[in-house]
């Protein structure tokens, strides 16, 4: 389990093919991001539903490791500002917010660079990124993303040093609007694959504590991806 990881147990890497069989998670690296399928975006857009009936059939990994970088993966190496540049915006290319993304066997942080997935906390917790008396829609749907924004990013960005930056509402909302960027295109995707993703509210401070989160740390909200149960209402 996570807690006696040392640094030499961190730098394992575990590659395999369905990401839900893993019994003691480890440091997950991500196969490099596939095209996969030929729907257009507008065939996706079109595609695109909001569906709280979703199955527990697992992901391959490589899947997984596609939605991660359509969601904010990096796309160039060199953006706004000389940082690598992501596949969706954010304020003075801050890069903000950070991709929790809770799985059977734990949770991970999402690294864009290099691509992969960063043990957090052993155990089952996607019961407590979905509000109270939710519990039961999508229990079983293999992955759950907790949108996280780290304000430090934005009080200390790489990028144009406006005041906004600074302002505790003004902050709010950047990294609202840049969780909505990072949502799009997470729902997009998921309807480019036939897969559904639910975006919704989650137990924030339950998962703050579970997480360790550092005081610049929110949590924001989460986001429920899986495959839709057959006869699921749209």
């Amino acid at each position: 389990m996570f807690e006696g990881l040392g640094l030499k147990g961190r730098r394992r890497l575990r590659v395999g093919g369905e990401i839900m069989g893993i019994k003691d998670p480890q440091l997950l690296k991500l196969p490099a991001p596939k095209e996969l399928g030929k729907k257009s975006v507008f065939a996706a857009l079109k595609a695109r539903r909001t569906v709280r009936e979703i199955g527990a059939k697992k992901l391959p990994l490589q899947l997984l490791s596609d939605l991660l970088w359509a969601a904010f993966g990096v796309n160039r190496k060199k953006g706004p500002f000389g940082i690598p540049g992501r596949t969706a915006g954010s304020a003075s290319n801050s890069q903000e917010i950070d991709l929790y993304v809770a799985l059977p066997d734990g949770v991970y942080l999402y690294e864009a660079v290099p691509h992969r997935l960063v043990p957090v906390a052993a155990g089952d917790l996607r019961r407590l990124a979905i509000n109270r008396g939710q519990e039961s829609l999508g229990a079983g749907a293999p992955v759950r993303i907790i949108y996280v924004v780290d304000l430090d990013k934005l009080v200390h960005s790489k990028g144009y040093q406006e005041p906004g930056l600074r302002d505790e509402e003004v902050q709010k909302s950047y990294y609202y609007v840049d969780t909505g960027l990072i949502a799009g295109n997470v729902s997009i995707f998921a309807a480019s694959q036939g897969l559904t993703a639910w975006f919704h509210n989650c137990q924030k401070a339950a998962l703050a504590e579970k997480l360790k989160l550092r005081s610049s740390q929110r949590v924001l909200f989460a986001q429920t991806v899986g495959w839709p149960e057959k006869g699921s209402r749209e």
